[in-house]
């Protein structure tokens, strides 16, 4: 689930203060590398170049798998019944289990060799829209014999082969995508585009990746209404009523046991509904409360309708690229993805501000932004090579959590990457997964579908909604985002050029809520006469001379002294996204910072942004 993160700079440090879990490592000790602590890194645990005992990285990196857990969950299972694969876990268990293997890969790159802050990577709900629309083209409509469980055998070749060449289509369209992105990236496009982005642009294109999969939603949740509603329930209790209750956990510190507070609901309120409606569906199943005949109401609620897949699965499987044969390529799914990567790169620039800023590091340069998005690109490309279905973004979620546990260490997201490899092996993890009732999935995304429209539509904080021109703006981007695609799913046959391409190329578009209500958000927003104010569009790109070069300089380079000491060759200074020295030797001087903040009247920057982010 999505989240809009928020990052003030309190008058009194103590504020929430050492009530944390981690307040007993707060003592020095097992740290190496310190750096001065500035205001902001002073009330961390743990900063960016700190080391964690290596029991405490391994801990907190488990910690931020299961926070990622629900998207990483989520998208393989949306995407299963439009693959053909409604009917068979097993199979749904392998792409958990590598889009796992892969978001450790790519969270692995990025700390490394991307914008290196803490960030963790994982499937994106970007992509999960025009996916859907691709696949739903003619051409790739399931046939009705794999929506029937009684005609589907998995093991056939015929059934094999359905599902595959879907998967491989999407394979190759998200490779080609891809390369658009590393492209922005990599050349230093990403700063051009910003300047023509703002809030009534972001706000359609984000509320619209979650608002047309209502139905999807309402049919899962629908298998059994009262499991869905308790599964509701139970996070809304955890997330929003229990999140300030502090829970006493045993922690080991000083050489002896003793126990400090951490905040269970706050972190995890996810991951405890869940769990806790499976638990209760198990317990029904076994005491045949639940039916037990394949056609009745509420029988996909029972735990062992998919208890087979268990007993299938492999304990390891290793996944690797090209499993499910050689990607295929369409243009009209390009164009779709394309869509979607566009919406992932906005939304990864606004989470690096936003991690910087809670884990006491100086706002990203440049360089470090361009990377950062060329990697996100080439985890995408990684993503489509290995056959998950789906790409890869930052996860703000992830972001979130590390304001709340005060741990900025970069070592710790490299244990939650290693976590995710191992994950990612081992094949019963994906099967245990995907044996998940129908209706605590679709309880989990009325509440996850529900968050992120509304975190799309939080970015209008920073435009002047009193304005008419905004109301028209937004308001008929979002409507036409929701209208359009609807008449042409129910009208395919309208839309004829007499060019097959063409014409899949516009249905997978039009198709999109998420293009065509960001499309005319961005057309209007930068055609129809507005003020930067009125707009929302309080971004600045300002160069400052940093106190704290060196700081800047050994955070976002790349690590063992590449670029600084190797590789300092002077070509690499014509390179958007290789780091640069001064004349005199020293880090870069400056600092870009691109965030969109609310207009102060005074002029003078703000002691609070607030970070939006899908």
């Amino acid at each position: 689930m999505n989240s809009a993160i928020t990052s003030c700079e309190h008058p009194n440090p103590s504020q929430r203060g050492d009530d944390g879990m981690l307040s007993a490592h707060n003592d020095g000790q097992g740290k190496k590398n310190s750096q001065p602590r500035s205001p902001r890194s002073s009330q961390l645990a743990y900063a960016i170049l700190d080391t964690p005992p290596w029991y405490l990285c391994i801990f907190l990196g488990i910690q931020h798998f299961l926070t990622a857990l629900g998207g990483l969950v989520a998208v393989p299972l949306i995407l299963a019944k439009d693959l053909c694969l409604q009917h068979d876990p097993l199979t749904q268990s392998y792409l958990i289990s590598t889009i796992f293997f892969v978001s450790g890969m790519c969270t692995l790159l990025q700390v490394f060799f991307g914008v290196r802050l803490p960030i963790l990577q994982g499937g994106t709900f970007g992509f999960v829209a025009p996916s859907l629309a691709m696949l739903s083209l003619p051409d790739w409509r399931c046939p009705e014999w794999t929506l029937n469980a009684s005609q589907v055998n998995i093991s056939s070749p015929e059934f094999t082969e359905e599902w595959q060449k879907r998967i491989r289509e999407l394979q190759g369209v998200i490779m080609v995508a891809s390369c658009v992105q590393m492209l922005v990236g990599f050349s230093g496009l990403i700063g051009f585009l910003m300047r023509f982005i703002g809030p009534l642009t972001i706000a359609p294109t984000i509320s619209l990746v979650a608002l047309p999969l209502f139905d999807s939603a309402g049919n899962d949740a629908g298998v059994h209404w009262g499991i869905s509603a308790m599964t509701i329930f139970l996070i809304v209790l955890f997330s929003q009523y229990l999140k300030n209750i502090a829970v006493p956990v045993p922690i080991y510190g000083r050489k002896k046991c003793h126990t400090s507070k951490f905040y269970l609901f706050q972190v995890f309120p996810v991951l405890l509904g869940l769990c806790i409606a499976w638990f209760l569906c198990f317990v029904f199943t076994v005491t045949n409360i639940f039916p037990s005949a394949p056609t009745a109401y509420g029988y996909l609620a029972r735990t062992d309708t998919k208890g087979n897949v268990l007993s299938q699965a492999p304990w390891f499987r290793f996944p690797y690229p090209g499993q499910w044969g050689l990607p295929t390529v369409s243009l009209a799914g390009v164009f779709g993805i394309i869509a979607g990567v566009i919406s992932s790169m906005v939304e990864s620039v606004g989470d690096y501000y936003a991690c910087a800023r809670l884990v006491g590091a100086p706002p990203p340069p440049k360089h470090a932004i361009n990377r950062g998005i060329g990697i996100e690109g080439l985890g995408c490309l990684l993503a489509g090579a290995w056959g998950t279905g789906n790409g890869t973004t930052s996860y703000s979620e992830n972001v979130g959590a590390l304001g709340i546990t005060r741990v900025g260490s970069r070592m710790v997201i490299v244990a939650a990457g290693c976590v995710l490899l191992l994950m990612g092996v081992f094949g019963k993890i994906g099967a245990v997964f995907a044996t998940i009732p129908t209706p605590v999935i679709g309880g989990l995304y009325l509440v996850m579908f529900g968050v992120i429209s509304a975190v799309g539509i939080s970015n209008l904080q920073y435009a002047d909604m009193n304005s008419s021109r905004n109301i028209f703006v937004f308001g008929f981007s979002i409507y036409c985002g929701l209208a359009i695609p609807n008449w042409v799913n129910k009208n395919p046959d309208k839309l004829q050029t007499g060019i097959l391409q063409l014409d899949q190329v516009l249905q997978v578009l039009l198709t999109t809520g998420m293009f065509v209500g960001g499309f005319l958000g961005f057309l209007l927003d930068n055609t129809i006469p507005g003020s930067l104010e009125e707009r929302g569009l309080l971004s600045w790109n300002q160069i400052q001379e940093s106190e704290d070069t060196t700081k800047v300089s050994e955070i976002y380079n790349f690590p063992c002294g590449i670029g600084t000491k190797f590789c300092t060759s002077s070509c690499t200074r014509y390179l958007p996204f290789w780091p640069r020295l001064e004349h005199g030797g020293k880090g870069e001087m400056g600092v870009s910072q691109l965030t969109l903040v609310s207009q102060i009247s005074s002029g003078k920057h703000p002691k609070c942004a607030t970070e939006t982010k899908m």
